[in-house]
């Protein structure tokens, strides 16, 4: 590691913010109070480190002169794990974040997000508009983890081991392992608590800000990453040549991409 950026890619320690709930969320903040700030949101199963500082995200947005905050989502990472499902509908974790950005007197934000990240931050551009200036979305609408996993097999093999047979199941859980921390039975409740409101993105009520759709172009949702972006006023479209679902943060077109599309001032 280059002894002169340690600042950009190390983790700070968390700094928790409490949700309405009373859970614990842990935040992390990189570069200069004063700067423009990107708030950066995981997918599923993932965690801040895993989505943005692993990747070299948080490197090249500081790089870039931002502030980053992070967040790690409900359920992930530092942050607290119910495993209640009615603790991760849609709502509640649009509202972690809203609650996040008045904790560090945040007004606005560029908003980053992937998969479940993505899919928050399309409901927190349309809810709170007033929040988020222009948002990068990555991977969605594949925010909605029950639409893909068999959450049986899961729940199977988180309490008694049985082997998971769903391929895409098998992914999901793949990725789980390997981020440290992560709480299959939290998981679960996430997924189970994501089809207790309207959990898909409405190509009727799109974001009226800028937004960035990125997706690669390996990825089974790609058609319905097109739709979206063509349903949103100011949307555009990136595909990521050669990228799935689940390396598609580490994509350096899309890094690229997304960095002069945040820089954009219309």
């Amino acid at each position: 590691m280059d002894a002169s950026l340690p600042a950009l890619t190390r983790m700070p320690s968390p700094q928790y913010v409490m949700s309405a709930e009373g859970r614990r969320l842990a935040t992390y903040s990189w570069g200069d109070e004063d700067a423009p700030t990107v708030l950066c949101v995981h997918g599923f199963a993932s965690s801040c480190r895993d989505n943005w500082v692993n990747t070299g995200w948080v490197r090249d947005l500081t790089r870039a002169g931002y502030r980053v905050l992070g967040v790690d989502q409900l359920g992930h990472g530092a942050s607290d794990k119910p495993h209640v499902a009615d603790e991760y509908a849609m709502d509640q974790l649009v509202e972690d974040l809203v609650i996040v950005l008045d904790t560090y007197l945040v007004d606005q934000v560029r908003y980053v997000g992937y998969s479940l990240g993505a899919r928050v931050g399309w409901q927190v551009a349309v809810q709170a508009p007033h929040r988020v200036t222009r948002a990068v979305l990555g991977g969605i609408p594949d925010g909605r983890p029950l639409a893909r996993l068999q959450l049986d097999q899961v729940r199977a093999f988180a309490e008694h081991g049985t082997p998971v047979e769903d391929r895409v199941t098998q992914n999901y859980l793949t990725l789980a392992s390997r981020v440290g921390g992560n709480d299959l039975l939290s998981l679960v409740a996430l997924a189970e608590g994501m089809a207790l409101g309207d959990a898909d993105p409405d190509p009727a009520d799109p974001p009226r800000q800028p937004v960035l759709f990125a997706t690669g172009s390996e990825d089974a949702i790609l058609a319905q990453s097109r739709v979206l972006a063509e349903a949103t006023p100011a949307g555009r479209f990136v595909e990521l040549p050669g990228r799935h679902h689940f390396n598609a943060p580490g994509s350096r077109d899309f890094r690229r991409a997304a960095l002069e599309f945040l820089a954009e001032t219309q």
